[in-house]
């Protein structure tokens, strides 16, 4: 990777960090990795309680570059053609116009996913997967950098419906908003008096574009670049694959969970200010890889084991190259 082109990614990043940081305050850790998931061209599944800023979040990022952003609040009876779009008559031309849905845009924040059914949920896959929808005998391009940032609440389980397997398996990660700091929470508390609170600045314009959305694609191609060393794919591979040979663990990670940790752990290196990837990187990032991914057996469920404490066992065991 050139030098040139090394420092041109650590500027943007460190750039899209301080924007958001005017906005957002903590939340270091998650933002950073959904930077990862935008700069890799996938999605992810942000969970936290109530009012930790996790719709916010998505915001500022769609303002920090510069694209358009949608969001659509799942509820029981919210339908398919809600989120894709619909062929509508229109009276007065005689002809079916399709009427776009909230799916059209750039980041589409999927708010409180799990409260939707299944046929609903699955409106998503295709999108996700492919960045096209189908409607009717129609399909439509998405924009090449289409993401899903979907929110869960973890507290609260009345009218919810659990995603399936395969819809958590598009999401790259897990991001996880904790609780503010004491600290964090007394700024919040002193801007939320004057002008400058969290929403109002992001309202006024105070967080300036990093970045033009035709220039996403390059950056891509930037983290494409770094290092990966054949016995860290190797690494990677292996952690993936304990994962569905682990005792406590009903269905284990698959192939695309391997695909996920291998670009999260190139994407980590690099907001680390480094063109190569360390067995550190891999660590840091298989928990929010993993998780998610994992189903534990009821058996060790009822004990109380995590399937984080699961992911750190694996990571224990599975010998790091040297």
């Amino acid at each position: 990777m050139s030098e040139a082109s090394l420092d041109t990614l650590k500027q943007v990043l460190n750039t899209a960090k301080q924007e958001i940081g005017k906005v957002i305050i903590g939340q270091h850790d998650a933002v950073e990795k959904a930077l990862i998931v935008i700069f890799t061209n996938n999605h992810a599944l942000i969970e936290g309680v109530p009012g930790v800023a996790k719709t916010l979040l998505v915001r500022t990022l769609g303002k920090v570059l510069d694209v358009d952003t949608n969001r659509i609040q799942f509820t029981p009876d919210l339908m398919p053609t809600d989120i894709t779009g619909a062929h509508i008559y229109n009276f007065q031309e005689q002809i079916f116009k399709l009427v776009q849905g909230p799916i059209f845009t750039t980041f589409l924040l999927a708010d409180e996913i799990n409260r939707a059914p299944a046929k609903t949920q699955s409106a998503l896959l295709q999108a996700m997967q492919e960045r096209k929808v189908s409607i009717d005998n129609d399909t439509h391009d998405l924009s090449g950098n289409f993401t899903v940032f979907a929110t869960q609440n973890p507290v609260e389980y009345e009218g919810t419906y659990p995603l399936p397997e395969a819809q958590k398996d598009r999401f790259m990660m897990k991001i996880t908003m904790d609780q503010p700091q004491q600290h964090e929470e007394m700024e919040l508390a002193q801007r939320t008096l004057g002008p400058d609170s969290p929403e109002s600045l992001l309202e006024k314009g105070a967080v300036k574009p990093v970045v033009k959305e035709k220039y996403l694609p390059a950056l891509h191609s930037l983290f494409m670049q770094l290092t990966v060393k054949e016995e860290l794919v190797s690494y990677i591979v292996d952690v993936v694959r304990a994962t569905r040979e682990h005792d406590a663990v009903l269905v284990g990670a698959g192939p695309r969970a391997t695909q996920s940790l291998l670009l999260a752990s190139r994407a980590k290196a690099a907001f680390s200010d480094r063109d190569f990837v360390t067995p550190d990187d891999v660590k840091d990032m298989a928990r929010p890889v993993l998780e998610h991914r994992l189903i534990l057996r009821p058996e060790y469920e009822i004990e109380g084991l995590t399937p984080e404490e699961v992911v750190d066992s694996i990571l224990r065991q599975v010998a790091v190259p040297k």
